[in-house]
């Protein structure tokens, strides 16, 4: 998850307790250690319309040992105050359910089949494949309910904060919190297509259930490497396989997996948080290289079906809409001359889809930059 927390109140105060009882009663104590600020605007816009602008900072906090943390606190506080100081609405910070469910780290340790796979046999542990939503892996549990159990323990935990302090959680859906597929381990390199990751076992047992007799009739074997371009495939080319029957069948059964996942998480999140007056959101990626394809290659491998006469962000945007989540897209500080030009680039066409999906789905948009940015250029393009 990821948290907004509103400035004009005081959320750390050095005569409260550090340590916070953990499910098992053991102590765990908070450590404000190594922060960096990092450059944050977001504009909100609810039907393409504009609403507010916030500027906030991205807080990023490193765990560090207990030496020196009261003077450690002192100095979180004197920055967060310069902070509201300076104008900014709020901060952002990561709150990690990976870092609190070490049990989820034993079990894919034991079990890779519960994580991602791309063809050939590289998994991802970044998150939990899709496959396993509804399967009893976690000591007889679905992940689905052991992340509400996490949202729950930070309900109760935090409960004097919701709404007040605590005024948005952005659920985690997926790999740095996003809905869509991981990228790679650490092999792919802008601006290559990437992988489908789709070949763990439970996924591709799923896949195999409901393909039928489209079994064996064609797939994604030829679609590439990581650091490749669209026309050095045979799948994802110009007039390659994705544009066959079977092709459309495998791109909308893998991009379809997404938002039944998303529907799944936001629907525990929404009955976790209600009465809490805290927004909920969700955050989708800018996948905006090779876009001027035909293909849309780097869309597809994240689980974006992009393609001619299919909008992949519309059937995000109305499941969003549908719980009354905000939609949270990220690369608006780009633009299209900053990105060289055989990486067939349109931030542009690529925002202004989103928004109309947003808008369709009578939804609410916000968008925030995707790298740091400290210019004012970068701003600037994000008020736009």
């Amino acid at each position: 998850m990821a948290l907004t927390l509103r400035s004009s109140t005081s959320f750390i105060n050095l005569e409260e307790t550090k340590s916070f009882k953990t499910p098992d009663d053991s102590l765990a104590t908070i450590c404000f250690a190594r922060m960096r600020l990092s450059s944050l605007s977001r504009f909100q816009a609810r039907n393409s319309r504009s609403v507010s602008m916030q500027d906030q900072a991205w807080l990023s906090i490193t765990g560090q040992k207990k030496n020196n943390s009261e003077e450690r606190e002192k100095a979180m506080n004197e920055s967060l105050m310069a902070l509201k100081n300076a104008g900014s609405e709020g901060v952002m910070v990561d709150a990690w359910w990976g870092s609190v469910e070490k049990d989820v780290k034993v079990q894919l340790a034991r079990n890779p089949d519960l994580i991602y796979s791309d063809r050939s046999g590289q998994r991802n542990p970044e998150y939990i494949s899709l496959g396993c939503d509804s399967l009893p892996v976690i000591r007889g549990r679905t992940p689905i309910q052991v992340y509400t159990d996490y949202m729950r323990s930070f309900r109760e935990r935090f409960r004097d904060y919701l709404g007040r302090v605590i005024v948005e959680i952005q659920v985690g859906l997926g790999p740095c919190g996003e809905l869509r597929y991981p990228e790679s381990n650490g092999t792919w390199k802008f601006p290559g297509i990437r992988e489908f990751q789709r070949y763990d076992k439970l996924h591709s047992k799923q896949r195999q259930k409901q393909s039928g007799n489209m079994t064996g009739k064609g797939g994604t074997h030829d679609s590439g490497h990581y650091k490749q371009f669209p026309e050095e495939t045979g799948f994802l080319r110009r007039d390659g396989a994705w544009n066959t029957k079977c092709g459309q069948f495998l791109l909308e059964w893998y991009s379809g997996k997404l938002p039944e996942h998303g529907d799944r998480i936001l629907t525990a999140a929404k009955a976790t948080f209600r009465g809490t007056e805290t927004k909920l959101s969700g955050k989708v990626t800018g996948i905006h290289w090779h876009y001027r394809t035909r293909s849309h290659a780097a869309e597809l491998t994240a689980g974006y079906c992009n393609i001619r006469y299919q909008d992949g962000y519309l059937p995000i945007a109305q499941m969003f809409s549908k719980h009354g989540i905000v939609f949270n897209f990220a690369c608006m500080e780009m633009k299209d001359g900053e990105q060289p030009e055989y990486a067939n680039c349109s931030l542009g066409g690529l925002v202004r889809q989103v928004k109309m999906a947003t808008k369709t789905a009578q939804g609410e948009l916000t968008v925030e930059n995707a790298l740091e940015r400290y210019d004012a250029g970068g701003y600037a393009q994000v008020l736009e």
